[in-house]
Parts: C-alpha cells; sequence; structure tokens
C-alpha cells in the first residue's frame, strides 16, 4: 500500500518555500521519477507526486534509482490535482512543459516559487490540465529534430529546472554564489 504521509518518504524539511517546485502528474515509471527525485534533491527542488502513480513509493526501482537522495528529497504526494492545488506547500506560479505548446522555456521570466508540471510518460498531460492552466503558461523545450516525438521525461525535467534555476540565477534569486 502506498504512503501518501510525505514525512514517511522524506526526511527533509517541508515546511518553508521552495526555489522550484517539480509536479510530475500520474508518473508511469519508477526509474524516471527516482531520477528526478534524485534531481530534485540536489537542486533543492520540491517535487509533487500527483495520483495516480504507474508504481509503489516502496518500488525498488524507484529507491534504486534516486538511491541515498531520496531521503534528502522535499516530496509530497497529493490524491489528485484538487489536492495540490488546495495544499499550502504548492507552487506559487504553474508552468506546463508540454510539447503542444508555442512558446519556448527559453523565453519566460521564472520568479522562485515557480512549478514546472509534467503529464505522465505515455499520454503527456491531459487536456483538462492544459485547459486549466492555459497556453499563456504552457511552454515547450525546442527540439530542432522535429520527426522525433518528444524527450525523455527525466531529461526533461532535468533541463527545464535547470534552465529555471539558471534563470533564477541571473536574476539575483537564487541565493547562492551569482556567476562574476
Amino acid at each position: 500500500m502506498m504512503s501518501t504521509d510525505p514525512t514517511a518518504l522524506s526526511a527533509a524539511p517541508t515546511d518553508g518555500a521552495a526555489k522550484l517546485h517539480v509536479v510530475l502528474m500520474a508518473p508511469q515509471i519508477p526509474q524516471n521519477t527516482g531520477n528526478i527525485g534524485r534531481m530534485c534533491a540536489v537542486t533543492g527542488s520540491r517535487l509533487h507526486l500527483v495520483e495516480p502513480l504507474g508504481f509503489s513509493l516502496d518500488d525498488r526501482y524507484l529507491r534504486r534509482a534516486g538511491m541515498d537522495y531520496w531521503r534528502s528529497l522535499d516530496v509530497h504526494v497529493h490524491a489528485n490535482w484538487q489536492a495540490l492545488m488546495a495544499s499550502p506547500a504548492r507552487p506559487k506560479r504553474l508552468w506546463l512543459m508540454t510539447t503542444r505548446a508555442s512558446t519556448s522555456f527559453w523565453d519566460v521570466t521564472y520568479v522562485l516559487g515557480d512549478g514546472l508540471v509534467f503529464g505522465c510518460e505515455g499520454h503527456g498531460a491531459p487536456q483538462w490540465l492544459h485547459d486549466a492552466i492555459g497556453p499563456a503558461h504552457s511552454l515547450k523545450i525546442d527540439q530542432p529534430t522535429q520527426a522525433l516525438r518528444s524527450l525523455n521525461l527525466a531529461t526533461s525535467a532535468g533541463v527545464a529546472t535547470y534552465e529555471a534555476l539558471r534563470c533564477l540565477r541571473a536574476q539575483g534569486q537564487s541565493g547562492g554564489h551569482q556567476a562574476p
């Protein structure tokens, strides 16, 4: 049985504002979620998992991909989209990452507390989520080779997260070391 108690999943603090949030809508592949969790732990980003999940949070592949980083991860599990939106730990503003967007993820200004939302591996984001977030907050990762469908979920999450963090740093919002 899957636990939805974030304290059972993580020893990381869940209070305070996160620099960035990564939201996975109904992820299906534990290795992707584990890799994204590891990336979130390393970057100090908050991970939101919106059920249903295609695996148990006790899955050995999930743990193996996240390895020892899982205990340092600020992770929140939400029963559905409405529960995420009602959570005090939710992102301040949302960006839907989708191949259907016309705006590049390079062409927006990120702010502290933004959330990057990703659909599931097999189907992407459902239409209702596209409608809820809207085209003004839908972003694509540019693909020079249009013949291929899209990047892997974990790769997309990593690329988008590091771009948003780079932008925050350039704006002096990261709280960390600034480039000269």
